[in-house]
């Protein structure tokens, strides 16, 4: 699967979302010693293992 290309954005937006995801007590997908919940979900976003999908028209 070809990792999808995000405009800013949109990758803006993932990350908050995930980030919020993470803060609130969600589980990581990465493993990584971090804390801090808006790297990680940068993290998560770079290795295309984030659980979001952008719909388009």
């Amino acid at each position: 699967m070809s990792k999808q290309v995000y405009t800013r954005y949109e990758r803006a937006r993932i990350v908050g979302a995930r980030s919020l995801q993470i803060s609130m007590g969600a589980p990581v997908l990465i493993d990584d010693e971090s804390t801090d919940s808006l790297y990680l979900a940068m993290e998560e976003l770079d290795r295309d293992v984030i659980p979001i999908t952008v719909k388009r028209d």
